[in-house]
């Protein structure tokens, strides 16, 4: 083995990282999306240039990824067999394929135990203990994805619609939702039946917003979000955790709302998920394993 090499790929681009067997990093390159499930050819060929552009940028041919030893974090490949199918078309010498949730939660927790929010359009939930690590969630917004930017989504159209029909009672939130529509409801209906989990996702800023104005219906739905990530993080977090990380794009949206308890478990991410490849790669790959501390 001359080289190792760390990718971290989803559904906005695919970044590799290429370093000498200690981890340290010599060239770094970038790519287009890289979820496993959803183009899996796609996600091989981005993954791949990404490498190449890494290695190029290392002074190295693209031939020096044969040596190599990968590990390669991608969307899409906690399901089925799409990681592994992956894993045959790379070119490196050996590859480890894993879900882009457990290098992210090396990455934010670095040598330590803790567990680890990651809440966005989506949302997944890990922890570290040792050299073993607990991943839940992540299923997807249709049966799962607790607390994301599209469930809460979804709630407010639900909620607007409730208060439309006199169902349930209604606030500022949903009267400004109403308005949006034209005060069809017919028209949220259409526009849920036809829109990505991104697009519900889109009424998240409005949400928190509004909660911090003390709108009943957004402080009712944010509460409901609180609950789904503290439950979660209790079914993760190691025997005498006290380190918690929040990622993603609704991480400092909702901290504030956070029982005191776990908001002084708070710290920063100690690195990004490539950097968590990176680590998994000198571990496995180059011997240089170290225990976990809290």
């Amino acid at each position: 083995m001359r080289h190792l090499v760390a990718v971290d790929g989803g559904g906005t681009g695919c970044r590799a990282r290429i370093a000498d067997p200690s981890g340290a990093v010599i060239g770094s390159g970038q790519s287009g999306p890289a979820n496993a499930m959803t183009d899996p050819d796609r996600a091989a060929l981005n993954v791949i240039e990404a490498a190449e552009l890494a290695a190029g940028a290392a002074g190295l041919a693209p031939d020096a990824l044969s040596d190599a030893k990968a590990v390669v974090g991608l969307a899409g490949v906690n399901v089925g067999d799409y990681g592994e199918r992956l894993r045959r078309r790379l070119p490196f010498a050996e590859s480890v394929v894993l879900w882009d949730a457990e290098i992210a939660v090396r990455g934010a927790l670095g040598p330590h135990n803790g567990a680890v929010a990651i809440v966005g359009t989506g949302s997944v939930f890990g922890a570290r203990d040792g050299d073993a690590v607990r991943l839940v969630g992540g299923w997807g917004f249709l049966i799962g994805d607790q607390a994301s930017g599209a469930r809460l989504g979804r709630a407010l159209l639900e909620h607007t619609l409730l208060a439309h029909d006199g169902v349930g009672s209604g606030s500022a939130l949903t009267d400004a939702v109403l308005k949006r529509f034209d005060g069809e409801a017919r028209e949220i209906v259409s526009f849920a039946h036809s829109v990505k989990p991104s697009e519900f996702a889109a009424f998240a800023p409005q949400i928190f917003q509004a909660a911090a104005a003390g709108d009943p219906i957004a402080l009712e739905i944010v509460g409901e979000g609180v609950a789904a990530i503290e439950a979660s993080l209790r079914a993760v977090m190691p025997r005498d955790c006290r380190r918690i990380c929040m990622l993603g794009g609704l991480a400092a949206p909702y901290t504030p709302f956070l029982a005191d308890s776990l908001k002084a478990m708070l710290y920063p991410a100690q690195g990004s998920a490539v950097d968590g490849a990176m680590a998994i790669a000198v571990e496995r790959f180059a011997g240089a394993s170290s225990a976990a501390r809290s």
